[in-house]
Protein backbone atom coordinates (compact mmCIF):
# COMPACT_ATOMS: atom_id res chain seq x y z
CA UNK A 1 0.00 0.00 0.00
CA UNK A 2 1.36 3.15 -1.09
CA UNK A 3 2.45 5.09 1.88
CA UNK A 4 -0.01 8.12 3.50
CA UNK A 5 1.35 11.82 3.03
CA UNK A 6 -0.23 14.75 4.58
CA UNK A 7 -0.55 17.69 2.09
CA UNK A 8 -0.26 21.38 4.42
CA UNK A 9 -0.93 24.05 1.40
CA UNK A 10 1.19 27.09 1.74
CA UNK A 11 -1.70 29.86 1.10
CA UNK A 12 0.59 32.33 1.24
CA UNK A 13 2.59 31.12 -1.24
CA UNK A 14 -0.42 30.52 -3.87
CA UNK A 15 -1.41 34.38 -3.24
CA UNK A 16 2.23 35.66 -4.33
CA UNK A 17 2.11 33.04 -6.98
CA UNK A 18 -0.91 34.64 -8.47
CA UNK A 19 0.41 38.45 -7.48
CA UNK A 20 3.09 37.78 -9.74
CA UNK A 21 1.05 37.09 -12.75
CA UNK A 22 0.23 33.24 -12.43
CA UNK A 23 -3.63 34.27 -11.43
CA UNK A 24 -4.21 31.21 -14.03
CA UNK A 25 -3.07 28.84 -11.57
CA UNK A 26 -6.14 26.92 -10.60
CA UNK A 27 -7.21 26.54 -14.19
CA UNK A 28 -4.89 23.70 -14.94
CA UNK A 29 -6.33 20.31 -14.99
CA UNK A 30 -3.12 18.04 -15.01
CA UNK A 31 -3.39 17.15 -18.59
CA UNK A 32 0.06 17.02 -19.23
CA UNK A 33 0.12 19.12 -22.55
CA UNK A 34 2.63 21.65 -21.42
CA UNK A 35 5.65 19.14 -20.88
CA UNK A 36 4.55 17.51 -24.59
CA UNK A 37 5.18 20.64 -25.85
CA UNK A 38 8.17 21.32 -24.28
CA UNK A 39 11.60 21.45 -26.09
CA UNK A 40 13.58 22.20 -22.96
CA UNK A 41 12.09 19.83 -20.57
CA UNK A 42 13.64 16.38 -19.98
CA UNK A 43 12.19 12.94 -21.04
CA UNK A 44 12.22 11.82 -17.25
CA UNK A 45 10.20 13.41 -14.67
CA UNK A 46 9.40 16.56 -17.33
CA UNK A 47 8.21 19.52 -16.28
CA UNK A 48 5.73 22.21 -15.93
CA UNK A 49 3.33 19.48 -15.35
CA UNK A 50 4.69 18.76 -12.00
CA UNK A 51 5.65 22.36 -10.86
CA UNK A 52 2.10 22.98 -11.68
CA UNK A 53 0.42 20.58 -9.08
CA UNK A 54 2.58 21.42 -6.52
CA UNK A 55 2.47 25.27 -7.11
CA UNK A 56 -1.72 24.62 -6.80
CA UNK A 57 -1.08 22.44 -3.51
CA UNK A 58 1.23 25.15 -2.51
CA UNK A 59 4.04 22.94 -1.59
CA UNK A 60 6.34 25.78 -1.27
CA UNK A 61 9.45 23.14 0.11
CA UNK A 62 9.52 21.31 -2.69
CA UNK A 63 9.68 23.91 -5.15
CA UNK A 64 12.14 26.22 -3.49
CA UNK A 65 14.24 23.04 -4.47
CA UNK A 66 12.94 22.00 -7.80
CA UNK A 67 15.91 23.22 -9.98
CA UNK A 68 13.58 22.37 -13.44
CA UNK A 69 12.17 25.72 -12.79
CA UNK A 70 14.85 27.30 -13.95
CA UNK A 71 15.24 25.19 -16.56
CA UNK A 72 12.19 26.94 -18.02
CA UNK A 73 12.91 30.32 -20.04
CA UNK A 74 9.32 31.69 -20.59
CA UNK A 75 9.08 30.55 -24.35
CA UNK A 76 5.30 30.35 -23.10
CA UNK A 77 5.42 27.12 -25.81
CA UNK A 78 3.18 25.65 -23.21
CA UNK A 79 0.89 28.60 -22.34
CA UNK A 80 -0.16 29.08 -25.80
CA UNK A 81 -0.94 25.13 -26.43
CA UNK A 82 -2.60 24.87 -22.89
CA UNK A 83 -6.45 24.00 -23.84
CA UNK A 84 -7.25 25.51 -20.42
CA UNK A 85 -5.39 28.50 -20.38
CA UNK A 86 -3.73 28.10 -17.26
CA UNK A 87 -0.43 29.54 -19.21
CA UNK A 88 2.41 27.40 -17.25
CA UNK A 89 5.39 29.55 -18.37
CA UNK A 90 3.93 32.34 -16.46
CA UNK A 91 3.15 30.41 -13.36
CA UNK A 92 7.05 29.47 -13.55
CA UNK A 93 8.18 32.89 -13.81
CA UNK A 94 6.47 34.00 -10.81
CA UNK A 95 7.66 30.86 -9.22
CA UNK A 96 10.95 32.32 -9.47
CA UNK A 97 10.24 35.80 -8.72
CA UNK A 98 9.18 34.20 -5.27
CA UNK A 99 11.95 32.34 -5.01
CA UNK A 100 14.81 34.73 -5.22
CA UNK A 101 12.50 37.27 -2.88
CA UNK A 102 12.39 34.16 0.11
CA UNK A 103 15.98 33.85 -0.27
CA UNK A 104 17.06 37.76 -0.45
CA UNK A 105 19.13 38.63 2.74
CA UNK A 106 18.04 40.72 4.43
CA UNK A 107 14.70 39.76 4.03
CA UNK A 108 13.12 42.78 4.23
CA UNK A 109 14.64 43.73 0.79
CA UNK A 110 13.31 41.09 -1.12
CA UNK A 111 9.77 42.59 -0.12
CA UNK A 112 10.75 46.08 -0.78
CA UNK A 113 12.16 45.32 -4.28
CA UNK A 114 8.67 43.44 -5.22
CA UNK A 115 6.52 46.27 -4.01
CA UNK A 116 5.93 49.46 -6.43
CA UNK A 117 4.66 51.29 -3.18
CA UNK A 118 8.75 51.07 -1.88
CA UNK A 119 10.33 52.51 -4.85
CA UNK A 120 10.08 55.87 -4.67
CA UNK A 121 12.00 55.19 -1.11
CA UNK A 122 14.55 53.04 -3.03
CA UNK A 123 15.31 55.20 -5.36
CA UNK A 124 15.92 57.80 -2.77
CA UNK A 125 18.53 55.90 -1.27
CA UNK A 126 21.12 56.53 -3.64
CA UNK A 127 19.49 59.79 -4.48
CA UNK A 128 20.48 60.93 -1.17
CA UNK A 129 24.16 59.10 -0.75
CA UNK A 130 25.41 60.62 -3.62
CA UNK A 131 23.96 64.35 -2.91
CA UNK A 132 25.85 63.93 0.39
CA UNK A 133 28.74 62.92 -1.82
CA UNK A 134 28.48 66.08 -3.64
CA UNK A 135 27.44 68.19 -0.83
CA UNK A 136 31.13 66.61 1.38
CA UNK A 137 33.46 66.44 -1.59
CA UNK A 138 33.27 68.84 -4.58
CA UNK A 139 35.52 71.20 -5.02
CA UNK A 140 35.01 74.63 -3.79
CA UNK A 141 35.93 77.98 -4.54
CA UNK A 142 37.51 80.83 -1.83
CA UNK A 143 34.27 82.04 -1.11
CA UNK A 144 32.91 78.84 -0.50
CA UNK A 145 30.66 77.85 -3.57
CA UNK A 146 30.72 74.94 -5.01
CA UNK A 147 33.11 75.08 -8.37
CA UNK A 148 31.27 73.64 -10.89
CA UNK A 149 28.63 76.34 -10.60
CA UNK A 150 31.31 78.90 -11.32
CA UNK A 151 33.33 77.22 -14.25
CA UNK A 152 32.18 76.69 -17.55
CA UNK A 153 33.85 73.88 -18.83
CA UNK A 154 32.32 70.55 -18.09
CA UNK A 155 34.28 68.69 -15.67
CA UNK A 156 32.13 65.00 -13.70
CA UNK A 157 35.08 64.90 -11.79
CA UNK A 158 34.57 68.79 -10.05
CA UNK A 159 31.00 67.84 -9.50
CA UNK A 160 31.04 64.62 -7.93
CA UNK A 161 34.46 63.58 -7.80
CA UNK A 162 35.61 60.22 -9.09
CA UNK A 163 37.06 59.20 -6.21
CA UNK A 164 33.81 59.63 -4.01
CA UNK A 165 32.10 57.54 -7.20
CA UNK A 166 34.69 54.99 -7.12
CA UNK A 167 34.54 54.17 -3.24
CA UNK A 168 30.62 54.03 -3.35
CA UNK A 169 31.04 51.38 -6.45
CA UNK A 170 33.98 49.25 -4.87
CA UNK A 171 32.79 49.69 -1.18
CA UNK A 172 29.26 49.35 -2.19
CA UNK A 173 29.36 46.20 -4.52
CA UNK A 174 31.97 44.36 -1.83
CA UNK A 175 28.66 44.39 0.53
CA UNK A 176 25.89 43.69 -1.41
CA UNK A 177 27.93 40.93 -3.13
CA UNK A 178 28.39 39.71 0.87
CA UNK A 179 24.81 39.92 1.03
CA UNK A 180 23.85 38.22 -2.19
CA UNK A 181 26.31 35.42 -1.44
CA UNK A 182 23.87 34.77 1.69
CA UNK A 183 21.29 34.11 -0.36
CA UNK A 184 23.24 32.59 -3.39
CA UNK A 185 24.53 30.04 -0.86
CA UNK A 186 21.20 28.80 0.77
CA UNK A 187 19.77 28.27 -2.26
CA UNK A 188 22.36 26.27 -4.17
CA UNK A 189 22.44 24.03 -0.72
CA UNK A 190 18.55 23.46 -1.14
CA UNK A 191 19.23 22.00 -4.52
CA UNK A 192 21.46 19.45 -3.26
CA UNK A 193 19.46 15.98 -2.46
CA UNK A 194 21.46 13.46 -0.46
CA UNK A 195 23.04 10.44 -1.91
CA UNK A 196 22.25 11.90 -5.56
CA UNK A 197 24.51 10.79 -8.12
CA UNK A 198 26.89 13.68 -9.73
CA UNK A 199 27.66 12.65 -13.26
CA UNK A 200 29.92 15.98 -14.10
CA UNK A 201 32.44 18.35 -11.48
CA UNK A 202 30.86 21.78 -11.01
CA UNK A 203 33.76 22.99 -12.81
CA UNK A 204 32.84 21.09 -15.92
CA UNK A 205 28.85 21.80 -15.62
CA UNK A 206 29.89 25.68 -15.08
CA UNK A 207 31.97 25.64 -18.02
CA UNK A 208 28.95 23.89 -20.72
CA UNK A 209 26.36 26.35 -18.41
CA UNK A 210 28.31 29.50 -19.12
CA UNK A 211 28.41 28.21 -22.66
CA UNK A 212 25.12 28.10 -23.49
CA UNK A 213 24.35 31.21 -21.91
CA UNK A 214 26.53 32.82 -24.15
CA UNK A 215 25.67 31.71 -27.28
CA UNK A 216 21.55 31.72 -25.65
CA UNK A 217 21.33 28.23 -27.10
CA UNK A 218 17.75 27.72 -25.13
CA UNK A 219 16.12 30.58 -26.83
CA UNK A 220 16.85 28.76 -30.17
CA UNK A 221 15.05 25.71 -28.83
CA UNK A 222 11.81 27.80 -27.89
CA UNK A 223 9.26 28.16 -30.92
CA UNK A 224 6.44 30.60 -29.84
CA UNK A 225 8.62 33.71 -28.44
CA UNK A 226 11.66 33.24 -30.85
CA UNK A 227 12.32 37.20 -31.18
CA UNK A 228 12.86 37.81 -27.36
CA UNK A 229 15.95 35.93 -28.50
CA UNK A 230 17.29 39.20 -30.11
CA UNK A 231 15.93 41.48 -27.41
CA UNK A 232 17.48 39.26 -24.51
CA UNK A 233 21.36 38.78 -26.33
CA UNK A 234 21.11 42.51 -27.05
CA UNK A 235 20.21 43.41 -23.49
CA UNK A 236 22.70 40.47 -22.53
CA UNK A 237 25.41 41.43 -24.53
CA UNK A 238 24.80 45.50 -23.68
CA UNK A 239 25.48 44.71 -19.86
CA UNK A 240 28.22 42.66 -20.31
CA UNK A 241 29.78 45.83 -22.55
CA UNK A 242 29.03 48.29 -19.79
CA UNK A 243 30.92 46.51 -17.22
CA UNK A 244 34.00 45.98 -19.55
CA UNK A 245 34.12 49.60 -20.29
CA UNK A 246 33.49 49.84 -16.53
CA UNK A 247 37.00 47.94 -15.86
CA UNK A 248 38.46 49.44 -18.31
CA UNK A 249 38.07 53.12 -17.21
CA UNK A 250 38.94 51.41 -13.40
CA UNK A 251 41.88 49.45 -14.57
CA UNK A 252 43.63 51.99 -16.83
CA UNK A 253 43.34 55.14 -15.38
CA UNK A 254 41.79 55.22 -11.63
CA UNK A 255 43.79 52.01 -10.52
CA UNK A 256 47.35 53.96 -11.74
CA UNK A 257 46.21 57.00 -10.64
CA UNK A 258 45.11 55.63 -6.84
CA UNK A 259 49.04 53.73 -6.74
CA UNK A 260 50.57 56.78 -7.70
CA UNK A 261 49.09 58.79 -5.65
CA UNK A 262 50.11 56.16 -2.71
CA UNK A 263 53.53 56.18 -3.69
CA UNK A 264 53.71 52.19 -4.28
CA UNK A 265 54.02 53.11 -8.01
CA UNK A 266 55.02 55.34 -10.66
CA UNK A 267 52.08 55.02 -12.64
CA UNK A 268 50.21 57.56 -14.79
CA UNK A 269 47.04 56.62 -16.53
CA UNK A 270 47.14 55.04 -19.69
CA UNK A 271 44.29 57.42 -21.05
CA UNK A 272 42.50 60.42 -19.58
CA UNK A 273 39.02 61.75 -19.18
CA UNK A 274 36.93 62.74 -20.23
CA UNK A 275 36.96 59.55 -23.26
CA UNK A 276 35.63 60.36 -26.77
CA UNK A 277 35.92 58.80 -29.90
CA UNK A 278 37.63 56.96 -31.53
CA UNK A 279 39.16 55.56 -28.21
CA UNK A 280 38.27 52.09 -28.99
CA UNK A 281 37.01 52.04 -24.42
CA UNK A 282 34.12 54.71 -25.84
CA UNK A 283 33.13 52.70 -28.63
CA UNK A 284 32.51 49.33 -26.55
CA UNK A 285 30.76 52.04 -24.10
CA UNK A 286 28.76 53.66 -26.94
CA UNK A 287 27.48 50.30 -28.62
CA UNK A 288 26.91 48.88 -25.42
CA UNK A 289 24.20 52.04 -24.30
CA UNK A 290 23.07 51.60 -27.55
CA UNK A 291 22.72 47.65 -26.83
CA UNK A 292 20.79 47.79 -23.48
CA UNK A 293 18.32 50.72 -25.19
CA UNK A 294 17.56 48.74 -27.71
CA UNK A 295 17.02 45.18 -26.00
CA UNK A 296 14.87 46.71 -23.58
CA UNK A 297 12.72 48.78 -25.89
CA UNK A 298 12.05 45.28 -27.72
CA UNK A 299 11.25 43.34 -24.91
CA UNK A 300 8.85 46.47 -23.33
CA UNK A 301 7.34 46.60 -26.33
CA UNK A 302 6.57 42.67 -27.26
CA UNK A 303 5.22 42.12 -23.82
CA UNK A 304 2.98 45.42 -24.57
CA UNK A 305 1.33 44.21 -28.04
CA UNK A 306 2.13 39.93 -27.86
CA UNK A 307 1.13 39.60 -23.95
CA UNK A 308 -0.21 36.15 -25.04
CA UNK A 309 3.14 34.82 -26.65
CA UNK A 310 5.46 36.82 -24.43
CA UNK A 311 3.23 35.80 -21.23
CA UNK A 312 2.56 37.96 -18.34
CA UNK A 313 4.41 40.58 -17.07
CA UNK A 314 5.32 41.05 -13.08
CA UNK A 315 6.09 44.07 -11.19
CA UNK A 316 9.88 42.76 -10.84
CA UNK A 317 10.24 41.64 -14.75
CA UNK A 318 9.00 45.54 -15.84
CA UNK A 319 10.70 47.61 -13.16
CA UNK A 320 14.16 45.64 -14.52
CA UNK A 321 13.48 46.30 -17.84
CA UNK A 322 12.76 50.03 -17.27
CA UNK A 323 16.30 50.54 -14.84
CA UNK A 324 18.53 48.55 -17.58
CA UNK A 325 16.74 50.84 -20.71
CA UNK A 326 17.41 54.34 -18.20
CA UNK A 327 20.73 52.76 -17.44
CA UNK A 328 21.88 53.24 -21.46
CA UNK A 329 19.67 55.91 -21.98
CA UNK A 330 21.49 57.99 -19.48
CA UNK A 331 25.03 57.03 -20.35
CA UNK A 332 24.68 57.56 -23.98
CA UNK A 333 23.11 61.34 -22.58
CA UNK A 334 25.64 61.52 -20.28
CA UNK A 335 28.34 61.88 -23.31
CA UNK A 336 25.93 63.29 -25.17
CA UNK A 337 24.98 66.41 -22.94
CA UNK A 338 28.85 67.33 -22.19
CA UNK A 339 29.28 67.51 -25.62
CA UNK A 340 26.45 70.35 -25.72
CA UNK A 341 28.91 72.65 -23.36
CA UNK A 342 25.96 73.39 -20.95
CA UNK A 343 27.05 72.36 -17.70
CA UNK A 344 23.98 72.02 -15.82
CA UNK A 345 22.29 69.91 -18.44
CA UNK A 346 25.38 67.53 -18.43
CA UNK A 347 25.45 67.44 -14.34
CA UNK A 348 21.92 66.67 -14.03
CA UNK A 349 21.84 64.28 -16.43
CA UNK A 350 24.97 62.35 -15.10
CA UNK A 351 23.41 62.66 -11.61
CA UNK A 352 20.81 60.44 -12.62
CA UNK A 353 23.12 57.90 -14.38
CA UNK A 354 24.72 57.10 -10.93
CA UNK A 355 21.41 56.99 -9.57
CA UNK A 356 19.79 54.30 -12.02
CA UNK A 357 23.47 52.74 -11.71
CA UNK A 358 24.00 52.11 -8.30
CA UNK A 359 20.13 51.69 -7.77
CA UNK A 360 20.93 48.67 -10.29
CA UNK A 361 23.95 46.93 -8.85
CA UNK A 362 23.20 47.62 -4.39
CA UNK A 363 19.69 45.98 -5.42
CA UNK A 364 20.65 43.30 -7.66
CA UNK A 365 20.39 40.35 -4.86
CA UNK A 366 16.28 41.49 -4.79
CA UNK A 367 15.32 41.98 -8.22
CA UNK A 368 14.96 40.70 -11.20
CA UNK A 369 18.86 40.75 -11.91
CA UNK A 370 19.23 38.22 -8.91
CA UNK A 371 17.92 35.65 -11.84
CA UNK A 372 21.05 35.58 -14.09
CA UNK A 373 22.67 34.22 -10.87
CA UNK A 374 19.95 32.05 -9.67
CA UNK A 375 19.03 30.12 -12.60
CA UNK A 376 23.18 29.82 -13.82
CA UNK A 377 23.95 28.05 -10.53
CA UNK A 378 20.40 25.60 -10.74
CA UNK A 379 21.13 25.09 -14.37
CA UNK A 380 25.23 24.01 -13.18
CA UNK A 381 23.46 21.62 -10.89
CA UNK A 382 21.11 20.01 -13.40
CA UNK A 383 24.45 19.68 -15.81
CA UNK A 384 25.81 17.63 -12.98
CA UNK A 385 23.17 15.21 -12.55
CA UNK A 386 22.82 15.15 -16.08
CA UNK A 387 19.19 16.65 -16.28
CA UNK A 388 19.11 18.29 -19.55
CA UNK A 389 16.64 19.08 -22.18
CA UNK A 390 14.95 16.46 -24.26
CA UNK A 391 15.60 18.14 -27.92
Amino acid sequence: MAETQLINPDLQLIREIKKGGGETLKKCYQCATCSVVCNLSPNDHPFPRKEMILASWGQKEKLMKDPDIWMCFQCNDCSIHCPRGARPGDILAAIRAYIYKSFAFPAFMGKALASPKALPVLLLVPTLILLGCILAFAPTTPEGGFLFLQQNDIDFNIFLPHSAVDALFVLGNILIFIFAAVGFIRFWKGLQVPGQEKKLSFMTALFLTIKDIISHKQFHQCQTNKHRYIGHLLLFYGFIGAMVTTGAVFVFIFIPHYLSLLGLEELSPYFTLPLDLPNPVKFIGMFSGLALMAGSILLVVRRLTHRDIVGASGYTDQLFLYIMFFVGLTGMLSWLTRLTGIPMLAYVNYFIHLVVVFFLLWYMPYSKFAHMIYRTLALVHCRMIGRTATV
